[in-house]
Formats: structure tokens, sequence, C-alpha cells
């Protein structure tokens, strides 16, 4: 070999080793020091993008409040339950066709449903609370309905992950399982066994414990702990069921006599319930999606321009476990599969210790 050959074969490694170190700085979030009007702006499309995260929650608490208020006022022919059925099949098939979910979401958001009647039937079983009205599509006292409150909360999480490009790393898929099927049944039998709530929140902090949730925005891709993102997810349900109990959507105990704020303790079981959702919501992700299941929306809901669901991105690739990573930068996917944020705890609405009248 010449020694033109040799120095052109040095030169041709180093220009491809600094090709490819520039092409990893593109692909990492800034750390510039944003100025106030983008913190501003980043903060505006965050808000946007939860709000259509959030629409088959509102329209679904909306037709709560509205049926309530028109129930006070008018005289159905069919019991305001079974309306309430019909009303939340409809929105699920409405949300469908207009591209809210897709189609494994749907899948998802069932499962979530499932779960979600049979906590009722549980928690109605021991007296936590009731649902005094009639209605034809009641099973052991617990209108089919009352599913569709645990649906919206997978909903919201599938749509986010879609929506705002989730990713995780660090993550414990099969420990972080495990304990939120812990949480779940523990919600259910501490009626009859000792409440074990404590030592599984300690125990969801260790699984969690180093993994971070990736999400884009506008054009900036930003990260932080999935404990916190549990107790954010959590504080925010926390709220929506001070708004929807203020509407009439429901009616705790403390609150028969005059609206009240619920007790911040509902918070917490929130924050640690929110995790089988997460599960739920996630296990999904370890299969590879095909285009035909991809968002359906204009401008592959919420993905970068040019990537959608199901389909490798130019800075994608595949990873053990069948799971599309973000190569290179802060939003690489671990090796054996995603799980994503959500929780069918205890419903809007209600905590595990507490008894409820709806109607």
């Amino acid at each position: 070999m010449t020694m033109h050959t040799l120095l052109h074969h040095r030169l041709t490694r180093r220009a491809t080793a600094l090709a490819r170190h520039v092409s990893r700085l593109a692909r990492r979030p800034s750390r510039l020091a944003a100025s106030p009007s983008h913190v501003a702006r980043q903060l505006v499309r965050f808000a946007r993008v939860q709000a259509r995260c959030c629409a088959f929650a509102v329209a679904l608490f909306g037709g709560m409040a509205v049926s309530k208020l028109l129930s006070s006022h008018l005289s159905f022919p069919v019991a305001r339950y079974d309306l309430l059925l019909a009303y939340g099949v409809l929105l699920t098939a409405v949300g469908y066709a207009l591209g809210w979910e897709t189609r494994r979401e749907v899948a998802v958001v069932a499962a979530c449903h499932v779960l979600g009647l049979a906590f009722e039937l549980v928690k109605v079983l021991v007296g936590s609370w009731s649902y005094p009205e009639s209605g034809l599509t009641k099973i052991a006292g617990v209108p089919l309905y009352g599913g569709f409150m645990y649906a919206a909360v997978g909903s919201y999480v599938c749509r986010s992950w879609r929506l705002l490009d989730l990713s995780l790393t660090g993550y414990r898929a099969r420990a972080t399982a495990v304990t939120a099927v812990g949480l779940y049944v523990n919600f259910l039998t501490h009626h009859w066994l000792p409440d074990l709530r404590l030592p599984l929140g300690a125990a969801l902090l260790v699984a969690t414990a180093g993994a971070r949730v990736h999400f884009t925005v506008g054009e900036l891709r930003h990260r932080m702990p999935l404990a916190l993102a549990f107790a954010l997810i959590g504080f925010f349900l926390w709220l929506a069921e001070n708004i929807a109990t203020y509407l009439g959507a429901w009616t705790y105990p403390s609150q028969l006599h005059g609206w009240e704020p619920v007790p911040v303790s509902k918070w917490a079981s929130w924050a640690l319930l929110i995790s089988v959702t997460f599960v739920i919501c996630g296990a999904r992700r370890h299969d590879g999606t095909s285009p035909a299941d991809g968002a359906r929306s204009p401008g592959g809901g919420g993905l970068p321009a040019g990537e959608r669901r199901g389909q490798l991105g130019p800075h994608d690739h595949a990873v053990a476990g069948g799971v599309l990573g973000r190569a290179g930068g802060e939003g690489e996917v671990a090796a054996g599969g995603v799980v994503a944020v959500g929780g069918p705890g205890e419903g809007p609405g209600h905590g595990p210790d507490d008894a409820r009248v709806t109607g």
C-alpha cells in the first residue's frame, strides 16, 4: 500500500468518525439556557398536547355532568346509567373514527374498562360506595358505564405515549409490573388482609429508581424521572376528581351537605395505582406495530415529521425486545422493552377506603 493510499484511508476514517460525532450531537436535546419566551412557548405547546391527550376523558366527564344537570329538570325514558353506557360506547366509536385511538389503543382502553369494573364490583360488594340509581345494565349493583372512568385514564396514557413520542431508559419492566399487580390486588384485599400500601409504595420507588421518561415537545426532547411522572399524573387525577365532584358526577359522603375538596390522600393513591395502567398501556409496545395500526391523523399523530408509529425515523433503530428506539442521544430505549404512563387505580372520584354516592 502506497503512502498516498494509506493517508487517504486515515483521512476517510477520521472524516467518518467526525460525521458520526456531529450527527450524535445534532440529535441530543439542547442544553442551552432557554429564554423566558421560549419556555412559555414550550409550556403552551405542552398544554395543547395534553388537552388532546385528555379528549376522551373531557368528553366523558362532560357527558356525565350534562346528564346530571338534565336529569334534575327532565324525565328520561331510559335510566341515566344506561344512557351513560350508550354514550361511552358511542364516544369510543367516534374517537376511533376520528383517529383519537388506534385499534390497539382501543383494545388497551377495553382492558382498563374490564379491570375497572372488577375493581368496582369488589368495592361495591364491601360497601365502599354505591350506585343508588336504577338501570338495566347493572351487575351486582355496578352499572357497566362505571368502567369508562378507568378507560378514560387508559385513553389518556395511550394518547400521551403517541402524541409526546414517549420512550424510557433504565426501565425495569418485570419489577414494575410485579409491583403494580401487587398494588392493584392490595387495594382490593386490604378489606380482609393487612394493608401493604406503604411497603408496596416503597417497592415501586425501588423498581423505578433510575428510570427516565423521555418525551418530545415541539422540536425539543425532554426527560424526567419515572417516579416523578407517576406523582404528577396522580396530582392531576386528584385535581380531576375535585372538578368532577364539583360538577356532581359523584359525591363523597363528606360532600353530601355541600362540596368540599377531595382529600389529598387520593393523590397518593393515584400516584401508586397509576403504575397499573402504565404496565397495561406499555405491554403493547413490546410488539412491532404495523403501519396499518399507526395513528391515522394527519402529521403522524404528533410524531416528528415523517415518523409514524411502526416506522423507523431517520434517527431510529431496532433494539433487543422488538421495540423501536431513538438511536443515540438521550432518547434511546433500553433493551428488553418499554412500558408507558397512566393508571386504572381506583377510578376518578374514589379512593381505596372511601364510600362514594353517585347520582
